[in-house]
């Protein structure tokens, strides 16, 4: 339940990390998949910013925010290049 609640704000490696910090089984901290992680962050962004970016600062902005909340690099990286092909 705890996984469910945080997957609305949270990618996985945060979200591993305070199940972890909780004192949850390994076992069990080992199924939070990445999967849909992309989507995930994509609702987190149009959440958070209203219009999209424009300029390569706005941009690394976007990358440190999805960063500090658990998305891995290569999420990020391939959410950016689905926006520019827009």
């Amino acid at each position: 339940m705890r996984v469910h609640v945080l997957s609305r704000k949270y990618g996985a490696a945060r979200i591993r990390h305070d199940l972890k910090s909780k004192g949850v089984p390994d076992e069990i901290v080992d199924t939070v998949s990445s999967a849909g992680e992309i989507e995930r962050a994509r609702e987190i962004l149009k959440r958070k910013y209203r219009s999209s970016a424009t300029t390569r600062e706005e941009w690394a902005k976007r990358a440190r925010f999805l960063q500090g909340r658990g998305f891995s690099s290569d999420v990020i990286y391939r959410l950016i290049r689905t926006f520019d092909d827009e």
